[in-house]
């Protein structure tokens, strides 16, 4: 049985890939700050081992460690969990340092120390990372410089990392806009329901997951598109 530790798995795209995959059959580590959103979130699901906390703690993450541990193997690492910084999201001229640090402490930092820690368990089982990314990384957006410059580090991150470690396939992947309580964070006051649920992007992470590309940076919409031409031909 195949093993996933999602971090962020209570709400949006953690939630639903958790739901995705348990369908699958799949065993289940689930991160998530708030210890009885994460139970409202794996109610009804079975082999799943919740462990709340901050990725940013260390002693969270060697909790996790553990629970991967308990399970014999680990075959996807999905850094999903993320911070996005001030609601309104203040300029780069006035984004206080200590909200932008801890920024990164949970959308580069946190990913890669996860990473160091299981890079043993999922080599062995040939498994492999997605680290969960954003348009943002790579478009310009006024007020998006504490948020995308991190998911940026993220991005690149990747690309090095799958370029040290070949055997290993690590993806950064871009869901595009969701209705997710982070969205709509960024976009306070807004009405965001016409942006896709997360559950719409899954085709496009199971194809990623059971197609297994080269490492590298992918788009939701650009698998999907993929996918539709595949069934069409």
């Amino acid at each position: 049985m195949p093993v996933a530790l999602i971090t962020g798995a209570s709400r949006g795209l953690g939630r639903a890939t958790a739901r995705a995959l348990a369908e699958r059959g799949w065993s289940l580590v689930a991160d998530a700050r708030r210890a009885d959103d994460l139970t409202r979130a794996m109610r009804g699901l079975t082999n799943v081992a919740a462990v709340p906390g901050d990725v940013t703690d260390p002693g969270h993450r060697a909790r996790l460690a553990e629970a991967v541990g308990r399970a014999g193997r680990l075959d996807l690492l999905m850094n999903n969990a993320s911070r996005l910084g001030p609601s309104p999201q203040p300029t780069l001229r006035g984004y206080p340092p200590d909200e932008l640090s801890r920024v990164y402490e949970t959308n580069v930092f946190a990913p890669l120390a996860l990473i160091q820690l299981l890079a043993g368990p999922l080599t062995a089982a040939n498994g492999v990372i997605v680290n969960v990314s954003s348009d943002a990384a790579v478009e310009v957006y006024p007020g998006w410089g504490g948020y995308g410059s991190a998911k940026a580090a993220l991005d690149q991150l990747t690309a090095i990392l799958a370029a040290e470690e070949p055997s290993l396939p690590c993806y950064a992947f871009d869901p595009g806009d969701m209705r997710t309580d982070m969205h709509q964070l960024a976009f306070p006051g807004e009405d965001i329901s016409d942006r896709p649920e997360p559950e719409t992007v899954m085709p496009a992470l199971l194809r990623l997951l059971d197609e297994r590309p080269p490492s590298g940076r992918y788009r939701a919409a650009d698998l999907a598109v993929a996918s539709a031409e595949a069934v069409t031909s």
